[in-house]
């Protein structure tokens, strides 16, 4: 549901993990090394990373101190609004676009997840509540941060966000449009309306993109084949999938595979 875990001049996970969980790290001082999907971040003192649920990552090394922090949808969305303060600003972003964001106040930001971890620990009576209004406090101090960094300000419709995680949970079953506007409650002509103002795409498109990043992930992580990977993701026929993915990503999966692994 919540959980803290802290790091001190150490080594990190033996291997990439994936967790459906919503994970950040906030590097206290030093640095430290870390893996998110095919991307290698160093994190430097009074820096935080956002990775969203369903992210391979791998906290290599750590020179330094490093917390991190763990939490599922369940337990921080309890209103639209929560889930909106989630992704705003492009934090845990679902579209693999993680990014290191310095805090301007660094006390503020270590003294919040000591208080968290002691709530955890502890468990007084109303600590869920308690650790999720310190969590909201963490999200808003990095969205404020990234503004006075210069970034644009990005809020998100939560029926967009709720349309990200269905097709995440739905990969295998190669739904179309229709049927997830079914789920949602919702038409086909709302969720083209609300791709189309975040990301300039088609729902359908941002199936397609979410389908290729996961696609990715299971070719770098997984011991799959090629055609495990195509039918995990709804695909029929594997020659179809190798053929969609050299589409979007003017490679084949074996070539993806390769060239990443060699890097």
């Amino acid at each position: 549901m919540i959980e803290i875990r802290k790091y001190s001049n150490q080594a990190g996970y033996t291997e990439p993990r994936r967790v459906i969980r919503y994970t950040l790290f906030w590097c206290q001082s030093g640095n430290a090394e870390i893996l998110i999907d095919e991307n290698i971040f160093i994190m430097a003192a009074g820096q935080v990373v956002t990775i969203t649920s369903g992210q391979f990552h791998q906290l290599k090394s750590v020179k330094g101190e490093v917390t991190a922090l763990e939490f599922t949808l369940d337990y921080f969305c309890k209103s639209d609004n929560d889930i909106e303060l989630i992704f705003h600003n492009g934090l845990f972003c679902h579209f693999g676009m993680n990014e290191m964001i310095a805090i301007q106040n660094p006390s503020f930001f270590t003294e919040t997840l000591n208080v968290i971890e002691k709530e955890i620990q502890e468990q007084p009576y109303q600590y869920l509540i308690s650790t999720h209004s310190m969590v909201e406090l963490l999200l808003v101090e990095i969205n404020r941060n990234k503004i006075a960094n210069g970034d644009e300000i990005w809020k998100p419709d939560a029926l967009f966000l709720k349309f990200l995680e269905s097709v995440r949970d739905h990969f295998q079953d190669n739904y179309q449009v229709s049927h997830f506007a079914n789920l949602l409650g919702t038409t086909e002509a709302k969720l083209n309306e609300i791709s189309k103002l975040h990301t300039n795409k088609t729902a359908q498109n941002v199936i397609y993109s979410l389908t290729i990043s996961e696609a990715k992930r299971l070719l770098l992580y997984e011991k799959l084949t090629v055609k495990e990977i195509a039918y995990q993701l709804g695909f029929n026929d594997p020659f179809y999938f190798s053929n969609f993915f050299k589409k979007h990503t003017s490679r084949s999966p074996k070539e993806y595979q390769k060239a990443v692994k060699e890097m």
